[in-house]
């Protein structure tokens, strides 16, 4: 990809989530942004091009929060600190700095199947980073925590507490005893 590819696929999205800011949740303004059709080959790929701008955006903010899913270990305080809280706040930032390019992913991964993949990797990449879920574990598996970690972060009222184990007080919110 020359500068000039680059340069014309960077325009094409930050054109389709300027437009995308009236209405994440409707179909993808592709054919009507200029150019579109020359940068990407298709709606999927445009997705997939703005899925690695999000990924950009939330593995910086996890990074900073808790150095990355490979380095956990390292943190100072090792497990100790609160994986769990440290990734809430990632991903809430994350959302907060791109409100819309997250409202179109959301909108469009059960429309096209090959954003799946990738979301599905970034779900796993948040609960291995939280510490739910260890890198042994069957993929499937990891992505439902995550996928369940992400539904509880949208949910209103559920943030994580300071608690001795911030995964009981997780899992307490998923399975309720009353």
């Amino acid at each position: 990809m020359s500068w000039n590819d680059f340069y014309r696929r960077r325009d094409v999205m930050d054109a389709v989530l300027k437009q995308a800011r009236r209405d994440p949740r409707a179909p993808l303004p592709f054919a009507g942004i200029n150019g579109a059709e020359q940068a990407f080959d298709s709606e999927e790929e445009l997705l997939l091009a703005l899925h690695y701008r999000w990924m950009q955006a939330l593995s910086g903010h996890l990074r900073a929060a808790v150095a990355g899913p490979e380095d956990t270990a390292d943190v100072p305080g090792g497990w100790e600190r609160d994986h769990v809280e440290a990734v809430s706040k990632a991903w809430r930032a994350a959302v907060r700095e791109h409100p819309t390019l997250h409202a179109v992913l959301d909108a469009n991964v059960e429309r096209y199947p090959a954003l799946r993949p990738a979301h599905e990797g970034e779900l796993r990449m948040l609960a291995l980073t939280a510490g739910l879920a260890d890198p042994g574990e069957p993929r499937d598996e990891v992505a439902r925590i995550g996928g369940t970690l992400v539904a509880l972060l949208r949910s209103k009222g559920a943030s994580p507490t300071r608690s001795s184990n911030p995964v009981s007080e997780w899992l307490r919110r998923l399975a309720p005893t009353g």
